[in-house]
């Protein structure tokens, strides 16, 4: 009988696996390409086990859930355990990120980043909390970000926003039931974060596209992160 410590591990081992051959195939390696464990709606004590397996980058949806397992027992003062905040984010939930996470992934207005550099400028000078800026890049009415032209036209005045790190891009394309689907999204992407840094000098070097279902095809097409949480987790536990 498989355990689910097992399964996790195969399912590690695998992810890891299709990461370094698609990596290839880009010409790049597995090094070149984050994996973000993205934990929502799993426990304190799933994330633990990860973290035996090698795993320390977790990515989490809702403030309250994050908190909750930030200052859980089993997860304080392991070493080298960080967030990336990949949910949708309001402006009044802010202040409890600022500091905490490694990158708040879904800066998808103008109005948000300049929360962000708000509460993060009151840490002082110094500090800059990294952060991606989400991309709408079918303009889908369901779906939050920026605009492509609109990108283009505001990058300046985001930039120089103060006690934020604007590192990149990110994007949560429709699903699609085969993969391959998904792989113009991806290309749009990337084409546009080299149109921005063309355009703006910015170093823009973070792409996250891709989850459990097409993320394959994302490191294919240039991205640098991926977040998958089914395909390392199994499916989320019922709440």
């Amino acid at each position: 009988m498989v355990t689910p410590l097992a399964e996790m591990e195969g399912r590690l081992v695998l992810t890891n696996t299709a990461i370094h051959h698609a990596a290839q195939r880009s010409g790049r390696t597995l090094a070149d390409v984050t994996l973000v464990a993205v934990s929502k709606q799993h426990p304190a004590k799933t994330i633990q086990e990860a973290t035996w397996y090698g795993m320390r980058l977790f990515g989490e949806s809702y403030v309250q859930e994050w908190q909750s397992k930030a200052e859980d027992p089993q997860l304080v003062g392991i070493d080298g355990l960080r967030w990336s905040f990949i949910g949708h984010l309001q402006r009044n939930k802010v202040r409890f990120l600022i500091g905490r996470v490694a990158c708040i992934e879904t800066v998808d207005s103008a109005r948000l980043a300049a929360e962000i550099s708000k509460r993060a400028a009151d840490r002082g000078s110094r500090f800059r909390q990294s952060v991606l800026l989400q991309v709408n890049t079918n303009g889908e009415a369901s779906k939050s970000g920026f605009l492509p032209e609109e990108l283009l036209a505001t990058l300046p005045d985001l930039l120089a926003l103060p006690g934020i790190q604007i590192d990149g891009l990110m994007h949560i394309p429709a699903f699609r039931d085969d993969p391959e689907e998904t792989r113009p999204d991806h290309a749009a992407l990337r084409v546009l974060r080299d149109r921005l840094q063309d355009r703006h000098g910015a170093a823009l070097p973070e792409l996250s596209m891709g989850m459990s279902s097409d993320y394959a095809v994302a490191v294919e097409e240039g991205a640098t992160r991926v977040r998958v949480g089914t395909g390392i987790f199994g499916p989320r536990p019922e709440r």
